[in-house]
C-alpha cells in the first residue's frame, strides 16, 4: 500500500474488547503493534471506538453501553490518552443502526455520541469526532441529531456499498451516489446549521471481486471519481487484503494484486492524493465524464453511460491511460465502455464546459429540479422522465405483456423504483403516487404493498389487490410522510410477498408533489 502512494488507514484495533477484555484491566499490545506498524510506513490512521465487553452485562448482547456510560466514557478516556498525537480521527460506534441492541433507538445512539464526544475533547481539543450510520442511512443520522446529538461531532461518515453497487452493476443510477453529499448537507442544515460543511467521509466502501475482479476495478475508479466530485472528504476502501469479508481486497489472502490495486495506483499517479474537482461534463450528450487538476496536468474520467458503447470525438489528441493496465496511447477519438478511463492534457473546451457544470445540479436523462412530477412507462420501450427502475432496458424490450403497453411486475428490478434526486431528497413533501396496473392473462390472483422510504424508516401502504385482467386499473396512495434518501439505492417498490402475487403488469407509475 505504501508503495503506490495510499497514506491513510481507517482504524488500528482499539476495539473495546480488545483494550480492555476484563475490567480495569489493559491490553494495549495489538494496538501498538499495528500503530507501530503503520507509523513505520508512513501510513496516518483513525480510530474507532466500538464494541461491547462480556463483564458490562445488558439485557441485549451487543447492545450500545448506555446502561453502564461510566464504563464506556472510560474505555474511550483511555483510548483517546493512548493515542493522542498519534490518531485523530475517532469513530462513534460502527454502522448505527447495526450492531445495536434490537430494541435501542437512535436516542441511545445520540447518548453515546454525546458522552463520547465531551470525553474525547477532554482528552484533546483538536480531535475530530465522527458520526456515522450505515450505507446512506440519512434518516437514521437525522433521528440522531433531533434525538441529542446535535452539536456533538466533527464529521459525518457513511458504508455507501449498495448505491455503488447500483453504479458497478450499470443500473445508470450514477446521479444517486453524485447526491449523497448534497443530500446530507440538507439534512444537516435542518437539524444542526451548524455543522452543514462538515466532512462527510465514506470509512467503508467496496466491492466483490468474485463477481468480477475487473467490475471491483470498475467500480473503484467510480467510487473515488464521484466521491471527490461531490465533495466526500476522504474515502478508505474496503479492504487492502482479503481478511474475514470475503474477496473484497485490493490484494487477494495470499498478497497478489488485483486489477483493483492498479486502478488504484494509477488515479492516485494521475489525479494525486488531493486533486481539484473542476466540473462535470456530458459526453456525446450522455456520457458521464468528470475533470480535475491532477498530479500534474487536468485529467478526465469518463465511461459509457449504463455501459452501452459509445464513441467520442476529442478533436485534438489526447493521452488515454487505461486504469487497469496502466497502458497509455495518443488518439484524437476513442470508444467508451462500462470502463473508465483516464484522459491526461484535457482540451480546454471541455475544462471550461466542466467549469461551467460545476454548481449545475447533477443530471439524470435530464434536470428534474422544478419538475411538479416525475414519471415511467412501461412497454416495449421504456421511458423514463424522472423516475427509474432497478430493471435493464434490455430485459423490458424482451418481456412485454398486452400487446407491448405493459411489462410484468416480477421482472428482476421492474418493481423498484428511485426517483431523480434534484426533483425529491430528504424533504419530506407530500406526494402522490399513481400506478397503472393490471392482473396478467392468466387473470391470477395479484397485489402488492407500496413500501416507500419515510421519515421513521421504511412503511408500507396496506395490501392493494388487483381487481382482475379485463382493463387497465389505477391505484393512487397520498403520502405525508416520505423521505426518500435513497439508503438502499431505491426510494419504494412495489412487494408481493416473495412474488406469490407478483403476478401482474406494469403500465406506468407516477409521483407528483402535491400542495401542502
Amino acid at each position: 500500500m505504501e508503495s503506490i502512494g495510499i497514506g491513510f488507514a481507517r482504524t488500528c484495533d482499539s476495539s473495546w474488547a480488545s483494550v480492555e477484555p476484563q475490567e480495569g484491566r489493559w491490553t494495549w499490545g495489538t494496538l501498538d503493534g499495528e500503530m507501530r506498524l503503520l507509523t513505520e510506513h508512513r501510513i496516518a490512521f483513525g480510530t474507532i471506538l466500538f464494541g461491547t465487553v462480556p463483564w458490562n452485562k445488558q439485557d441485549d448482547p451487543g447492545s450500545l453501553p448506555v446502561n453502564n456510560l461510566s464504563a464506556w466514557t472510560n474505555y474511550v478516556s483511555e483510548v483517546a490518552k493512548h493515542v493522542k498525537g498519534k490518531s485523530k480521527y475517532f469513530e462513534v460506534w460502527n454502522e448505527p443502526p447495526n450492531f445495536i441492541g434490537p430494541h435501542q433507538t437512535a436516542a441511545d445512539y445520540a447518548k453515546i455520541v454525546v458522552a463520547t464526544y465531551d470525553v474525547v475533547k477532554a482528552v484533546d481539543p483538536n480531535a475530530l469526532v465522527g458520526i456515522e450510520a450505515k450505507s446512506v442511512d440519512i434518516n437514521f443520522l437525522d433521528q440522531t441529531i433531533k434525538d441529542g446529538a446535535k452539536g456533538h461531532f466533527d464529521y459525518v461518515i457513511f458504508h455507501p456499498y449498495e448505491v455503488l453497487g447500483g453504479v458497478a452493476e450499470d443500473k445508470g443510477t450514477e446521479a444517486i451516489y453524485m447526491s449523497i453529499v448534497p443530500t446530507v448537507r440538507k439534512m444537516l442544515a435542518e437539524r444542526d446549521p451548524e455543522k452543514i460543511n462538515a466532512p462527510i467521509m465514506f470509512t467503508e466502501l467496496g466491492y466483490d471481486a468474485k463477481r468480477s475482479a475487473n467490475t471491483q476495478a470498475y467500480a473503484l475508479v467510480k467510487a473515488y471519481t464521484m466521491g471527490i466530485a461531490q465533495g466526500v472528504d476522504l474515502i478508505t476502501w474496503f479492504e487492502g487484503m482479503d481478511g474475514d469479508s470475503g474477496e473484497i481486497g485490493l490484494l487477494d489472502s495470499a498478497g497478489k494484486p488485483r486489477p483493483s490495486y492498479m486502478a488504484m495506483a494509477q488515479m492516485i499517479r494521475y489525479f494525486g492524493l488531493h486533486p481539484t474537482y473542476l466540473g462535470w461534463v456530458l459526453l456525446n450528450k450522455k456520457d458521464y465524464g468528470f475533470v480535475f487538476q491532477g498530479a500534474t496536468t487536468t485529467v478526465l474520467c469518463t465511461w459509457a453511460f449504463k455501459g452501452t458503447p459509445s464513441h467520442v470525438v476529442f478533436g485534438r489528441v489526447v493521452q488515454v491511460v487505461e486504469p487497469l493496465t496502466g497502458k497509455t496511447s495518443g488518439v484524437n477519438s476513442c470508444d467508451l465502455t462500462t470502463a473508465p478511463i483516464f484522459v491526461t492534457g484535457v482540451p480546454t473546451t471541455l475544462v471550461a464546459e466542466a467549469r461551467a457544470n460545476r454548481e449545475k445540479p447533477f443530471p439524470w436523462d435530464g434536470n428534474y429540479s422544478n419538475a411538479k412530477s416525475v414519471s415511467i412507462t412501461m412497454g416495449k420501450t421504456v421511458v423514463e422522465k424522472g423516475l427509474h427502475s432497478q430493471s435493464a432496458d434490455s430485459i423490458a424490450a424482451d418481456l412485454v405483456t398486452y400487446e407491448g403497453s405493459g411489462r410484468p411486475g416480477d421482472v428482476p428490478g421492474g418493481n423498484v423504483f428511485m426517483v431523480d434526486p434534484n426533483f425529491l431528497s430528504y424533504t419530506s413533501t407530500p406526494i402522490e403516487v399513481s400506478l397503472v396496473v393490471r392482473r396478467n392473462p392468466g387473470d391470477d390472483e395479484a397485489g402488492f404493498k407500496l413500501v416507500y422510504e419515510s421519515t421513521n424508516g421504511f412503511k408500507d401502504c396496506g395490501w392493494y389487490t388487483i381487481p382482475d385482467n379485463k382493463e387497465w386499473h389505477t391505484v393512487k396512495w397520498k403520502i405525508t410522510d416520505a423521505q426518500f434518501v435513497s439508503m438502499w439505492n431505491y426510494n419504494f417498490l412495489l412487494d408481493s410477498d416473495d412474488n406469490k402475487y407478483g403476478k401482474y403488469s406494469i403500465q406506468s407509475v407516477k409521483v407528483t408533489k402535491l400542495t401542502r
